[in-house]
């Protein structure tokens, strides 16, 4: 490990995360799209745009599923992926692939996966104040791929019937459902993810199926803290927290 670098303890049994504290580090936003995509006993899953694999192994660590890979494309993130790969004691259920999630549909195989989740970037290319390090240019707008490429690309992955969940900021619903109907995912589930209960919503968790009939539920919101500034009991269940 170098001086750039820290281990995460997740909270979740002994699970660890090394970081790389000059790139892109993980957020709320990854844990609750772990919780949210809740893959099934046995289910074959695919993360795209991983980093350094935080969602593969907190779906391993909270899941039955049989297999898990991430697909990420900056060396650097997926060679550390796979050292927590190993540092969990995870090799044989997950895998680790640097790679173009573009090209994941001909690299792992179309119609392959039970589940694939993504935790893309939010902002759209030349949206906002870009950092000037490029890990975290990449992992923070569309400079290499856009909304459409990450909906295109799984739909391509998942199997008919399967599941697609992603996390994004509230302000791209309509892109979001436009696309993935338009791809064939037909948008199922939703929930907004707010700060605080008299706060608007900061994100929003969608899930889509390949194939299904149309019919979207939208689940009560997610609150992050309750009103004495600590987390809500959700969050301390999603966390495995007991309330310390």
């Amino acid at each position: 490990m170098n001086g750039k670098e820290r281990t995460d303890e997740l909270g979740i049994g002994s699970m660890r995360l090394i970081q790389d504290t000059t790139a892109f580090c993980f957020g709320v936003d990854a844990v609750l799209l772990a919780d949210f995509a809740a893959p099934k006993k046995g289910d074959i899953v695919c993360d795209m745009g991983c980093a350094s694999g935080i969602i593969p192994v907190l779906l391993a660590a909270k899941s039955e599923a049989a297999h898990i890979t991430g697909i990420e494309i900056q060396r650097a993130q997926a060679e550390l992926f796979e050292r927590n790969i190993a540092l969990n004691s995870l090799e044989g259920r997950v895998s680790s692939v640097c790679g173009d999630l573009k090209d994941a549909p001909d690299m792992l195989g179309r119609a392959s996966f039970d589940l694939v989740t993504c935790n893309p970037p939010y902002k759209e290319n030349g949206g906002g104040l870009e950092s000037v390090r490029e890990s975290l240019r990449i992992a923070r707008h569309e400079v290499m791929c856009t909304l459409e490429d990450v909906i295109t690309a799984a739909a391509q992955l998942v199997r008919p019937g399967g599941r697609f969940a992603m996390i994004h900021r509230p302000e791209r619903v309509c892109d979001i459902m436009c696309l993935m109907r338009q791809k064939g995912l037909e948008p199922k589930r939703m929930r907004f993810v707010h700060p605080k209960t008299d706060a608007g919503p900061v994100m929003v968790l969608v899930e889509g199926r390949r194939g299904s009939r149309p019919k979207l539920t939208v689940e009560k919101p997610l609150v992050i803290y309750d009103g004495k500034g600590g987390y809500t009991a959700e969050i301390m269940r999603i966390y495995e927290r007991d309330g310390e």
